[in-house]
């Protein structure tokens, strides 16, 4: 496979890779075990202090006694509470770190879905198939990986390889919630272990995305929706280009001519100093502001930006 040449990849600036390292803790333990491959000692002491420092540390005070995020209003759907517990994943807040011991186990032993959301305790799901991909992830994630989750899941996937929160009124999969579940079952996968069911399941969601070109009608060719080519961060429930490929990154699929289009697309969202801006940013409820406004430079999105690229260029060029 070569590189499309209206674009190319080079390696991120020294500039760039200090900035990125200038940022939070949990920006920078990941630079460092993506992109300048430091000794494990050191990504572990710098992962270390997202409980104690920056916003993993703001995160983790604003739980209630309770397990929940938002207050008495999010008790009623847990939504605050679901997209936090995503964000302190994607963090990379350590699961056996004391602190996050702590906070997970105020989840576990006190919240529960509301009758009309299933009445389950909450690393068990609720109703939506792309909510549960959220808690089958971040339950694998923090030791809290529900076997009847994983069940569910694999008995809503449709005919075309995903899923959607609207079935079965609606046999077509969204991209939105393909994704969710897609990223829940690789957590489980790294968690307890690969088996066939998941993983035939997961490789079929993955086809899903991948015979759409990461963004395009399979009848018609045309893209589906332009949101996606602007990515954000947090994701929450919304798909994008960069979300996609970096989970494909993550699940150590090999890239093919499927992907060189939005590859592309990711590659010329770079700036003149090497860095891509925060885009679309979303109204669900993070609790704080992690960057600057929307077009200033993103050090979420240059930090997946440039792993992305180089999954891409490392394998285009072997």
């Amino acid at each position: 496979m070569t590189i499309n040449p209206e674009w190319q990849i080079q390696k991120p600036k020294k500039s760039v890779l200090e900035w990125l390292l200038n940022g939070d803790p949990a920006i920078r333990w990941q630079v460092m075990r993506d992109l300048t491959e430091e000794t494990d000692d050191r990504v572990a002491a710098e992962r270390s202090r997202i409980a104690t420092e920056g916003w993993g540390a703001r995160v983790l005070e604003l739980q209630s006694s309770k397990g929940n995020w938002g207050g008495d209003a999010d008790a009623r759907n847990w939504l605050c509470t679901s997209y936090t517990l995503l964000l302190l994943k994607d963090l990379g807040l350590d699961p056996l770190g004391e602190e996050a011991r702590r906070s997970i186990g105020l989840v576990r032993d006190h919240i529960i879905w509301p009758q009309q959301m299933g009445g389950l305790p909450y690393f068990d799901g609720e109703t939506e198939p792309c909510v549960n991909g959220w808690i089958l992830g971040v339950g694998a994630y923090f030791g809290e990986a529900s076997d009847r989750l994983v069940d569910r899941l694999l008995g809503e996937q449709l005919e075309d390889g995903g899923w959607n929160c609207d079935a079965p009124k609606s046999r077509r999969s969204s991209f939105h919630s393909t994704i969710c579940i897609l990223e829940g079952l690789l957590e489980y996968e790294k968690a307890k272990g690969e088996t066939v069911a998941v993983t035939e399941a997961r490789i079929r969601g993955q086809e899903y995305l991948l015979e759409r070109r990461m963004l395009r009608s399979l009848s018609s060719g045309e893209v589906i929706d332009p949101n996606w080519t602007s990515f954000s961060f947090p994701t929450t429930w919304h798909y994008d280009l960069l979300r996609g490929l970096d989970y494909l990154r993550s699940a150590g699929v090999e890239p093919d001519e499927r992907v060189a289009e939005a590859v592309g697309m990711v590659a010329k969202k770079q700036d003149q100093n090497g860095r891509w801006p925060l885009e679309n940013p979303h109204s669900d409820r993070v609790h704080f502001d992690m960057e600057g406004v929307e077009v200033e430079p993103s050090r979420w999105n240059t930090l997946r930006a440039l792993r992305v690229l180089a999954w891409y260029s490392t394998r285009a060029n072997a």
